[in-house]
C-alpha cells in the first residue's frame, strides 16, 4: 500500500507549450487501483483499534462514488466484514462490477441526488441494519491523517522537496488536506490547487449541480477538507477532462480515470505559466482507467454523434 511512483509526462507538456515539469503520482498502482485504498485501510484499522467493529459481527455501511467503496470492498473481503455500499446510479458500470466481485452489496441511488442522496440512504441503513457501522469518509479524521502520514511524505521524499505546485481533485478532500498539510509544513510557499467540476463548483461558491466527473465534486464542502490550505481552485468541464484523459493514455501510455483527466488538464494549464518555468508541478492520479472504459470518455462515436467530444485547446 502506498509508495506509488512519480512519472514525468513527456509529450503532452511539449504539445501544450508547458514551461514547467509535469509529474504524476500514480495512485492507480495501489492494490485495488486507487488512492482510496489508503483511506479504506486506515478507516477500518482505526475502527478496529477503537473497538468499534469486529469481523464476522459488524456490517460496514458507506456511501461512495466508487473508489472508496472498492477499497473498502477489498479490505472487508480480506478481514471478513459484510459490506453494504450506496452509490449514485450514474457511476460507471465497472465500478459496480468490481464491488460485486469483491462480495459487496451495492445499492444504487438516484443520479440527480448525487452523493448527498447516497449518504442519506446510507444513514437510513445505519439505523436499520443490525451491528452496522459507517466509516463516514467525508468526516472521518483517519481520512486526511493517512495522507499526512504517507502521501505527503512520499511526495516530499521522492521529489527531494523540489516542487512548486500540488494539483489535487477534491472528492472527500482527504488527499488534499492530509498531503498539503504535511507539504506546507516543509514548504509554506507551496501552491496548492484544488480541482472541481465546472457544473458543481461549490468550492468556488457556486451551487451544486449534476456532473459526470466521477470521483470529485461531491456537491458540498466535506468536513475533512481544510479550505485554508487551498491557494487556487480550477473548475474543469467534462469535455476538458475527457479529452485530456484520452490524450494521457494515447500520448503518454498512462490509462487513467476521468478525474485524472481533469487534474492533468489543470496541471497543463498551470504549466504554461511563466512563474513555474523550470519548476515541478505534481499531480495526483487518483485511479487507473480500467473502471472507466464504459463511460463517455471512451465511447467510440462518429464526429456527428452528440456524444463526440471535440479537442480542447488550453488557454493561458
Amino acid at each position: 500500500m502506498g509508495h506509488t511512483p512519480l512519472v514525468q509526462l513527456q509529450r503532452l507538456p511539449q504539445q501544450f507549450g508547458c514551461v514547467a515539469e509535469i509529474v504524476l503520482k500514480l495512485e492507480g498502482m495501489n492494490p485495488a487501483k486507487s488512492v482510496k485504498d489508503r483511506i479504506a485501510t486506515s478507516m477500518i484499522l482505526e475502527a478496529e483499534e477503537a473497538g468499534l467493529i469486529q469481523p464476522g459481527v459488524s456490517t460496514i455501511v458507506e456511501a461512495t462514488s466508487g473508489n472508496t467503496g472498492i477499497g473498502l470492498a477489498m479490505v472487508c473481503a480480506a478481514k471478513g466484514y459484510q459490506l453494504i455500499l450506496t452509490m449514485p446510479a450514474n457511476m460507471s458500470r465497472e465500478r459496480q462490477q468490481m464491488l460485486q466481485a469483491y462480495g459487496a452489496e451495492v445499492i444504487l441511488t438516484a443520479a440527480e441526488a448525487d452523493m448527498p442522496g447516497a449518504i442519506a440512504h446510507a444513514n437510513h441503513l445505519l439505523a436499520t441494519v443490525p451491528n452496522a457501522f459507517s466509516p463516514h469518509q467525508f468526516s472521518n479524521p483517519a481520512n486526511p491523517k493517512i495522507h499526512y502520514e504517507t502521501t505527503g511524505p512520499e511526495i516530499w521524499q521522492d521529489t527531494d522537496g523540489q516542487l512548486a505546485v500540488l494539483v489535487v481533485g477534491v472528492g472527500t478532500g482527504g488527499t488534499l488536506t492530509g498531503a498539503s498539510h504535511y507539504l506546507k509544513q516543509h514548504n509554506p510557499h507551496l501552491h496548492i490547487v484544488a480541482i472541481e467540476p465546472t457544473a458543481s463548483a461549490v468550492l468556488g461558491g457556486q451551487p451544486a449541480g449534476e456532473h459526470d466527473l466521477q470521483g470529485i465534486g461531491a456537491g458540498f464542502v466535506p468536513d475533512v477538507l481544510r479550505v485554508d490550505l487551498i491557494d487556487e481552485i480550477i473548475p474543469v468541464t467534462e469535455a476538458q477532462a475527457y479529452e485530456i484523459g484520452r490524450q494521457l493514455a494515447q500520448s503518454e501510455g498512462i490509462l487513467s480515470g476521468i478525474s485524472t483527466g481533469a487534474a492533468v488538464y489543470a496541471g497543463l494549464h498551470l504549466g504554461q505559466r511563466d512563474r513555474y518555468r523550470n519548476q515541478r508541478i505534481v499531480i495526483i492520479q487518483p485511479s487507473g482507467g480500467e473502471r472507466y472504459l464504459s463511460t463517455a470518455m471512451w465511447h467510440k462515436v462518429n464526429p456527428g454523434d452528440p456524444l463526440a467530444v471535440p479537442p480542447v485547446a488550453l488557454s493561458h
